[in-house]
């Protein structure tokens, strides 16, 4: 489920770079039995605490995983439920938030989400 502003959504993304992200998104939901999900846009201060916010409005928190990106703001938050971080450490997550934020660094923010998501379904099944 990608979850965000609707201009965020029609500017950040074309519906290749849309529907990339959603199959990875359904590939993840399938392979864990953990409901992953995407925000883009503004996140406001203090930003941990507003991605906990959008985490909790997510239709089973508990089972869920959260990408929270805030692309202007060069930020980047993972939040997981209480069913979730039974598998997934905070320390694996910490993992997938630096190998993002070098591709979110070289601007490819597509990129970023789809191998972020891979990486926490992989670390998840584990």
């Amino acid at each position: 489920m990608l979850v965000g502003s609707a201009p965020a959504k029609r500017g950040l993304f074309s519906s290749s770079q849309l529907m990339r992200i959603s199959d990875a998104l359904a590939a993840a939901d399938k392979q864990t039995g953990f409901v992953f999900s995407v925000y883009v846009g503004e996140l406001e201060t203090p930003t941990q605490a507003h991605a906990q916010k959008l985490h909790a409005q997510l239709s089973s928190p508990a089972a869920s995983i959260l990408l929270a990106i805030a692309p202007n703001q060069r930020l980047l938050e993972i939040v997981t439920g209480e069913k979730v971080r039974q598998q997934l450490s905070d320390r694996s997550c910490g993992l997938v938030a630096v190998s993002m934020a070098s591709s979110l660094a070289g601007g490819d923010l597509t990129g970023s989400i789809v191998v972020g998501v891979h990486m926490l379904a992989d670390r998840a099944r584990s």
